[in-house]
């Protein structure tokens, strides 16, 4: 009964629970159903009449009809949108959107000008309304700043990446930018000088055009007349359609567009050329050889259909450009964003803000109409995780909430029209195959693999061109040149003249102008006091401030200076080299031993008693040459390993290790052999000077003080890379100096060891010092160039002029015309030690040492074997010790004892040649008892037999 009844509590309670879940479920689900309305209200705020609103106006029409008709996106709900024009103007896109304010908008399309998003962008944060931005491309335009903005095009921040890749991919140094000068072109500007900058690149002159209708043609000719004396042809254009096109028309009117001239538009240009193509042909031929910059959307059969529905619409009045299919994706956009905005329980609702009732007290504006979307945040968020594929492409936002996959296609203008030469995209650079083939493969930047089609550049030239030239403004290079006081034969001044030098250097420097394809105006500008050598550290140095163009003369290219300026192709080598007086030498009684070191001599006398040793090892067993009393075969062993060295070894090799052996070491002793020969030859016959200073690392180990030339780089170098104390670094201003310094040496005031200096200087100064010499080689690999600016395009030129002076040679004929030596000069040789070392030897040293070792344990594993496989010997001590003790006598016994097969033919070899010895004599006259040893030598045959 009770269970029963419990049953049936049980029963009751189950259905009241199940009727309470099923009421409250149904009540949400009611409440989420009601929650969709039937209408959602968006805004969209651009320019209606401009190249980019006119078709922004209806791409957003044909977006809403399309969301509408699809079911599947808004389940019902309807988008309404309403539009207004803001007329590029910020203070009316900012009445505009506070008109959008008094209504319930939920979010707004646009604006299309950055200037007008600056400025909505802080009412849509107050008032928490998404602003989706199909066309507002102004890098600075940050989410941190602006949270409710939400940029559904690209940034200028990829664009200007493109721009400075296509720059530094054609070589080119400098450009001239050109923009609007408001927040959308200088931003823009700004962002491409940073990207400029990555690639050792820069922006040389900046023009700003007056946004609007300020700028009148007769502003912009003056604007361009002073762009035509400048150096850089390579001009960007970052400006709007309309003065964009009157700019590209003033430069063809001033020839600007014509060959040398490089035009980069970004894409304001393919926007027109998309939209309104065919343009009047007067216009397209302001535009041709122009590259142009449009953003890139996949091809896809979605896209295709839309061109065709496009094209039916407007009857092909009027064609579609990138910004009309992000301004379609947009409105795409919000309504997926609604839709989960709706799924997760959103509801549209407004409230006022406190605050805008505090501002409103007392006046008339109706602030209090204005309301905040509660829920905005939360479209926000779905607006920002919201993932599709639109007309361009996948619609994602990545973490800094920019669309992935930024890309352009690069566009070259030509004729009625234009063709693609190539594609830019932020994951691989420059290809000439579509980026959406790219993204599957491994990202790949080399310089390689950056490619674009030939381009028809202006003028109609398929060359490149050079992007600069120099100025037509009057102005002349300033060039920087030493006051020497010594070695005039590089570098001096014409007595009686400021401004005229002559030289070696300076001869090389004209003949390599003269050599360039275009007029180079300069004039020579003094650098130094002429009391002494100018610093050359100082005189690159007003190289990289800019108070010289460039410098030119014995400058040596070292690494601290082309930190700070760049440097031509070197036209002269040299290095530093070590200068000290010598005494001949009288060849000695002990000369012979001069050409080893000691240490070879001690390597190479082990190394002949050491194969004496292994030979011996080796042939004991088996040739009768190699035993006897111990006496004998120590006797055997010293003179077999002597007699090597002279191969007049008597001793025959039985063995086939002990020959392996002694031709390897027969190859090691002719090597030394030779190369003792031609080292003692040098010694005797060529190298009869000496002196204490064997080079660098001598003279660097010692105390004793160095010279150096005033104003070179050596002391420097000496002090810096050498570590050397500057105490010990004595300033030498002339040759005299050298020779007078040399001559006191270094135990007397002012006198010094040695002189360190370049090659060249060294070269002249021995020409009429015949007491000293070149101490060792070069330790220093260098070259003199001539200095220029960073990055300076002539640098590049004039390095190509020095080639053709070096191959055809006119390079050597200066050179003979300022340098040629004298007689003492080519007699002269550079003293350094002819000793041969160890370190030239090891080599073979190794070698013969691993044929020795492989030889002997080979041997001894044959002895092994056979002990291994002996009969045992009866023994009576079984203790460990003994058996070792045996075991080792046996080993030794086996070693020494005579391998008997080979010691009867070695025996018969042997008489055999006793037998031709006794002929020999016997011809001669020399052995009378011929007959009794014929008996007895046949008598041990038998014997043996």
């Amino acid at each position: 009964m009770m269970l029963c009844w419990s049953f049936k509590m049980n029963l009751i309670w189950f259905f009241l629970l199940l009727f309470l879940y099923l009421g409250v479920f149904s009540c949400v689900s009611s409440n989420n159903v009601s929650s969709r309305p039937a209408v959602v209200n968006i805004g969209a705020i651009f320019t209606f009449d401009s190249t980019i609103g006119k078709v922004a106006k209806l791409a957003i029409e044909e977006a809403v009809k399309d969301v509408n008709s699809n079911f599947s996106v808004l389940h019902g709900t309807k988008l309404a949108v309403k539009m207004r024009n803001s007329n590029c103007s910020g203070f009316g896109g900012m009445v505009q959107a506070l008109q959008f304010m008094e209504t319930d908008i939920v979010a707004i399309i646009g604006p299309q000008s950055s200037v007008v998003a600056h400025i909505i962008s802080h009412v849509a944060n107050e008032l928490q309304v998404p602003l989706l931005s199909f066309a507002a491309t102004d890098p600075t335009l940050s989410s941190l700043q602006f949270p409710f903005f939400v940029r559904t095009t690209h940034s200028d921040l990829y664009q200007m990446s493109a721009v400075a890749q296509i720059v530094d991919h054609y070589g080119w140094k400098e450009v001239i930018a050109i923009f609007i000068d408001d927040d959308y072109g200088r931003n823009g500007m700004s962002a491409l000088d940073d990207k400029l900058a990555e690639r050792r690149c820069r922006i040389s002159y900046k023009l700003g055009i007056p946004p609007g209708p300020g700028a009148t043609r007769g502003d912009i000719m003056d604007l361009l007349v002073n762009v035509a004396q400048l150096e850089s042809r390579v001009i960007v254009l970052h400006v709007n359609p309309d003065s964009g096109l009157m700019i590209l028309s003033v430069a063809h009117y001033l020839q600007m567009m014509g060959d040398g001239f490089v035009w980069i538009a970004t894409d304001w240009l393919s926007s027109l050329l998309d939209s309104a193509l065919p343009l009047p042909s007067e216009t397209m031929d302001t535009l041709q050889g122009v590259l142009v910059l449009r953003q890139h959307t996949p091809d896809s059969d979605r896209k295709r259909t839309f061109f065709s529905k496009w094209n039916k619409l407007t009857g092909g009045s009027l064609g579609l450009h990138s910004y009309g299919l992000y301004a379609y994706d947009s409105v795409w956009l919000v309504a997926h964003a609604l839709d989960s905005f709706f799924n997760q329980g959103g509801i549209i609702s407004f409230s006022n803000d406190s605050r805008i009732k505090s501002v409103e007290k007392g006046g008339s504006l109706h602030l209090e109409a204005m309301s905040i979307f509660d829920d905005g945040p939360l479209l926000l968020k779905n607006v920002l995780q919201s993932t599709f594929l639109g007309l361009t492409g996948p619609i994602k936002f990545d973490s800094e909430r920019s669309l992935v996959l930024p890309a352009y296609d690069i566009i070259n203008v030509l004729g009625t029209g234009f063709r693609r030469i190539g594609y830019w995209c932020n994951y691989s650079g420059l290809s000439t195959v579509p980026p959406e083939m790219l993204y599957s493969k491994p990202p790949n930047r080399s310089s390689a693999n950056q490619q674009l089609y030939s381009v028809i550049w202006p003028g109609e030239t398929l060359s490149k061109p050079r992007g600069w030239v120099f100025p037509n403004n009057g102005k002349q290079l300033r060039i920087g040149v030493p006051i020497r006081v010594s070695y005039r034969e590089f570098v001096s001044q014409v007595r009686g003249t400021d401004n005229m030098f002559k030289g070696f250097c300076i001869d090389v420097f004209i003949a390599a102008v003269n050599l360039l394809p275009y007029a180079v105006p300069y004039r020579f500008i003094p650098f130094g006091d002429g009391q002494k050598n100018p610093s050359y550290n100082e005189l690159v140095y007003s190289v990289a401030t800019g108070d010289f163009d460039a410098a030119v003369g014995d400058i040596a290219i070292v690494t601290n200076r082309t930190k700070i300026v760049d440097f031509s192709q070197p036209y002269a080598a040299s290095g530093l080299v070590v200068v000290a007086p010598f005494k001949k030498l009288n060849s000695s009684a002990w000369a012979f031993l001069r050409p080893f070191t000691a240490r070879m001599w001690v390597v190479t006398a082990a190394s002949f008693l050491v194969i004496g040793i292994v030979v011996w090892i080796l042939e004991h067993r088996i040739n009768d040459e190699f035993r006897g009393p111990p006496k004998k075969q120590l006797i055997t062993i010293l003179w077999f390993s002597i007699s090597t060295l002279f191969f007049a070894h008597r001793e025959n090799t039985v063995s086939t290790l002990g020959r392996l052996v002694l031709i390897i070491w027969l190859f090691v002793v002719l090597i030394i052999n030779s190369s003792y020969t031609a080292s003692l030859t040098s010694i005797l016959t060529v190298q009869h000077l000496s002196s204490p200073i064997k080079g660098i690392e001598s003279l660097k180990n010692s105390d004793e003080p160095i010279g150096y030339q005033v104003g070179s780089f050596a002391e420097h170098y000496l002090s810096e890379e050498l570590g050397i104390s500057k105490s010990r670094l004595i300033p030498l201003g002339s040759p005299q100096a050298y020779a007078q310094a040399l001559q006191l040496g270094p135990k007397k005031a002012g006198g010094v060891a040695a002189v360190v200096d370049e090659r060249l200087y060294v070269e002249v100064f021995l020409s009429s010092q015949c007491k000293f010499r070149v101490i060792g080689q070069e330790f220093t690999k260098s070259g003199w160039g001539f200095a220029f600016p960073r990055d300076s395009p002539l640098a590049v030129d004039m390095s190509t002029a020095l080639l053709q002076l070096s191959e055809n040679g006119d390079l050597q004929r200066i050179y003979d015309k300022w340098l040629r030596q004298s007689s003492c000069t080519l007699e002269s040789t550079e003293l350094e030690s002819d000793r041969l070392h160890l370190k030239s030897f090891w080599g073979l040293f190794l070698i013969c040492g691993i044929a020795c070792f492989v030889a002997l344990f080979i041997y001894f594993l044959q002895i092994l074997n056979k002990l291994r496989h002996a009969d045992p010997t009866p023994c009576v001590s079984t203790s460990p010790g003994s058996s070792r003790s045996r075991q080792l006598r046996r080993f030794l016994s086996l070693i020494d004892e005579k391998k008997d097969p080979s010691n009867s033919g070695s025996k018969r070899k042997k008489i055999v040649r006793s037998f031709s010895d006794n002929d020999t004599d016997d011809k001669l006259g020399r052995n009378p008892e011929k007959k009794q040893t014929e008996m007895t030598n046949r008598s041990e045959i038998n014997s043996n037999n």
